[in-house]
């Protein structure tokens, strides 16, 4: 594959991020990864870990076509509102990381960059700051201008997307509506063939009760609102598979034939995925004009600075990236 040049947003500054970028920086890479991120920080988090790094900055129009060589890190330097220091968090710098969000998401869309992978943020700190944020998913939607999105972890062997992602439990059944079943299916179909390159997906679909609904003994979602959805798209050439009771849809047996789940709500479907997969997991948003990825772990403040951190999850999502851009339609 022609190297193609990659942003990494390391999120949070007073978090892990920063570390993760400089870890990258210590092995040679396949494609030119852009830290957008604040130069010094990186220096002062590299003398705190005792590592030597090389950083190469550049600026728009003047991007690298080849990998930095092992023991350097391209860098668009990106400015602080106030100084760092690992472990605390600083509401001052809430801007910054949102400007190193547009900047990436930005650079994505005017083809600067084959894809963006981003670090943890904390979602807490921006929004005491005084800016509304809900997360990664729901800021690159609005900058690219995309009115839905899917989310869906994958590890090595197994992909899980969902229908809802952060809501109650006593408000998911009236979220599963045939619109939203329709609407993620299909969002989920199209990017496997186009950015994943499956050309005839097989995906499975989890029912939302127990055992699927026991023939409507325990809910009545799966015949009224599932079933239905996936028998007109199964119309449409889709292989579908579902709605599955979920106890038995993650066992050997479904999973080995299958390139993803399509989950009803959060806890149904992730919890077999980290358990698979801990550490070295994705976080994809699909939907989106760009490929983004994310590590599948929060900030871990408490490890910052401190050179005992597990890059696993950020090899995964750089994997994953490369691959996607390689296989895009």
């Amino acid at each position: 594959m022609k190297p193609q040049r990659f942003a990494v947003t390391p999120g949070e500054p007073a978090g892990i991020g920063p570390d993760l970028c400089l870890l990258l920086a210590s092995q040679p890479q396949p494609h030119p990864l852009i830290a957008i991120t604040s130069r010094d920080l990186l220096l002062e988090r590299a003398a705190q870990l005792g590592v030597a790094v090389h950083l190469l900055d550049v600026v728009p129009g003047n991007w690298p076509d080849l990998p930095a060589p092992a023991g350097s890190l391209y860098v668009w330097d990106t400015a602080l509102a106030a100084n760092v220091v690992a472990g605390q968090l600083n509401k001052a710098n809430a801007a910054f990381v949102l400007e190193t969000l547009t900047r990436a998401g930005q650079g994505c869309i005017d083809g600067d960059f084959a894809g963006m992978i981003t670090g943890p943020v904390h979602k807490g700190v921006i929004n005491e700051s005084g800016i509304a944020f809900s997360g990664h998913t729901e800021f690159l939607a609005e900058l690219t201008n995309t009115v839905q999105v899917v989310m869906m972890l994958a590890t090595r062997g197994l992909r899980v997307a969902l229908v809802t992602t952060h809501l109650p439990l006593r408000d998911i059944a009236d979220a599963i509506t045939a619109e939203r079943v329709e609407r993620v299916t299909r969002i989920l179909h199209a990017d496997l063939q186009q950015k994943f390159g499956i050309a005839q997906p097989r995906i499975l679909v989890c029912g939302l009760n127990p055992h699927a609904g026991e023939g409507g003994h325990l809910g009545h979602e799966e015949i009224d609102i599932i079933e239905p959805t996936l028998e007109r798209l199964r119309q449409e050439g889709m292989d579908l598979r579902g709605p599955l009771p979920a106890d038995t849809l993650f066992t050997p047996k479904y999973l080995e034939h299958c390139d993803a789940v399509l989950a009803m709500y959060h806890d149904q479907g992730l919890p077999v995925l980290k358990y698979k997969g801990f550490g070295a997991a994705v976080n994809v948003t699909l939907g989106l004009p760009i490929i983004r990825t994310s590590v599948d772990h929060g900030t871990a403040l408490d490890l910052a600075g401190s050179g005992k951190i597990d890059t696993g999850s950020l090899h995964v999502a750089l994997e994953t990236a490369y691959q996607m851009a390689e296989t895009r339609i």
